[in-house]
């Protein structure tokens, strides 16, 4: 829609001439926004961590030696695992980067081949 059908003027009118909208907050305010960071104290809660750290419903502070041997032996493949895939990792950004040494290197006598090709 154009300034002369909206003012039904013939042509521009000036900026300062056009009505002052302002957008502000709705009747009664917004809502109140929530803020407060809440952060885990650990990744494992709940009964995942009273399961993994051996705990025994109707004993109080006593730990299940056999629930206590499975969360070390869950601790000790998870830090394998890291381990391999932190070494896989590593092996896979060598090869990378040798396969861009190659490009590089063979750079400068693909540019010139297609110099000659684009030469009159």
């Amino acid at each position: 829609m154009t300034e002369a059908m909206i003012r039904k003027k013939p042509g521009m009118a000036s900026v300062r001439e056009m009505p002052v909208l302002q957008d502000g907050p709705p009747p009664g305010g917004f809502a109140p926004a929530r803020y407060a960071r809440r952060i885990p104290t650990s990744r494992i809660h709940g009964r995942s961590r009273r399961f993994l750290l051996g705990h025994v419903p109707g004993r109080q502070g006593q730990q299940d030696p056999q629930l206590k041997c499975r969360f070390d032996s869950i601790m000790v493949d998870l830090v394998v695992v890291v381990v391999h895939e932190g070494l896989f990792l590593k092996d896979v950004k060598a090869l990378k980067e040798e396969k861009y040494a190659a490009r590089r290197a063979i750079l400068p006598m693909l540019q010139a081949e297609e110099d000659e090709r684009q030469a009159p």
